[in-house]
Parts: C-alpha cells; sequence; structure tokens
C-alpha cells in the first residue's frame, strides 16, 4: 500500500493471496522495471550475508495478506547466507505508535508469539491499538506482558531504532507497502512483480546474484 491508496482506503480489505512461495525457480528471469527497481543510490551493506529486509507496517491491509506467504518463504532462508528483517514504516503521524509496538516486540524477543497477533487483532478482529488502553486489551488476549511491551515502546532504544529504520526507509526510497529490499540494490513486492509467489521467486534471484 503506497501514501495515496493509505489515504483512500486506510484499513481496507487485504488481497487474496495464492500458495506461499517455496525457494525455486522464478517464472522466467526477472526484468528491472517489471519484476523489481533498483535503488537509485545503492546503500552500503556489512560483508558477509546478503541483507534482506521487508518494510511492513501492521495497519497496512496488503501487508497482513502477504504475512502467510512471507513467513513460509523466511522459514526456508538459509540462516548462514541470508540475513532477513522486518523494518516497519510510517506515512502518517499515528502509524508510528505501531512502529513502536513492533520494535518493542521485537526488543523483548517476542516476534515469533506476537507478531501475528498483531495482525490479527487489527484486521481480523477489526481493533486499533493506538493507545494505552488498546494496547493492553490486545496483550491480555495474545497472554502478554502489557507493562513490559509499554515501557519498551517509550524507551530511549526504541527511538534510536525509529530513526534508523526512517533512514533505511529512504535510502530505499520506500513509497508504499509491503516491499521487499535486497542488499541495498534492488526492491520488488507484490505489486511490482504481480503477485506475492512473484515477489519471492524474483527475491531469491536478487539473492542469488548478489552472491554471485
Amino acid at each position: 500500500m503506497n501514501r495515496r491508496d493509505f489515504v483512500s482506503r486506510q484499513l481496507a480489505t487485504g488481497l487474496a493471496l495464492g500458495t506461499p512461495a517455496l525457494l525455486a525457480h522464478a517464472q522466467g528471469s526477472p526484468q528491472e522495471g517489471r519484476d523489481f527497481r533498483r535503488v537509485a543510490e545503492p546503500l552500503a551493506m556489512p560483508a558477509g550475508k546478503v541483507q534482506v529486509v521487508e518494510f511492513f507496517g501492521y495497519w497496512c491491509p496488503h501487508c497482513n495478506a502477504f504475512e502467510p506467504a512471507l513467513e513460509s518463504w523466511v522459514r526456508q532462508l538459509p540462516a548462514d547466507k541470508v540475513a532477513f528483517t522486518r523494518i516497519p514504516v510510517a506515512f502518517q503521524a499515528w502509524h508510528e505508535n505501531y512502529q513502536k509496538l513492533y520494535f518493542a516486540i521485537e526488543a523483548l524477543g517476542q516476534i515469533d508469539k506476537l507478531h501475528t497477533s498483531v495482525f490479527k487483532w487489527i484486521h481480523v478482529d477489526k481493533k486499533r491499538l493506538d493507545k494505552d488502553d488498546e494496547i493492553r486489551a490486545w496483550a491480555a488476549a495474545s497472554g502478554a506482558d502489557a507493562t513490559r511491551i509499554l515501557d519498551a515502546m517509550k524507551s530511549f532504544g526504541i527511538a534510536g531504532k525509529l530513526a534508523k529504520a526512517r533512514q533505511l526507509a529512504q535510502g530505499y526510497g520506500i513509497d508504499g507497502v509491503p516491499t521487499i529490499g535486497v542488499h541495498g540494490r534492488w526492491m520488488t513486492s507484490p505489486s511490482i512483480s504481480g503477485g506475492p509467489d512473484r515477489a519471492l521467486s524474483v527475491t531469491n534471484q536478487l539473492i542469488a546474484q548478489v552472491r554471485a
């Protein structure tokens, strides 16, 4: 979802997805401009593993719809060769609270337990997480410690992560989510490539190209 679509649709119904993509051959070689885009100014990346990042927003219905396919794909990545991270982004002021929530969950080591439940709370249960009381209600329903999460959200460390997330999103030129960035060079997405499975297949080939 891009900025324009967000303003007009907000929490609209997500796109239906097909079977989760596996580490498999893409349907033909990916073409720049059709399946992926080049980052205008390549970003410096650490040596070693290929750096792959998903830019997303909990508030985004397309990110929610993409999550099952993405999660299946992430589980098959070779951990010794690819480093995968998620970066929450904000296009509106109120999105920042959702960024803080993700980083708090991450800091507490609760991504595996709570990440999916946030999407469900928003897109299935149709509830918000803008206020402390709303976060407490979600935490109670999800078996999480609301006090620890809220304290983490207000911490100095999370503020630093917000700044780094903003810098990385700006470096990639992110104007819509979900988007996958590959090693500071390229980005693709279901909307760019034509669907979630294709986006992940394109990502596989871009990873292979970096490793080559």
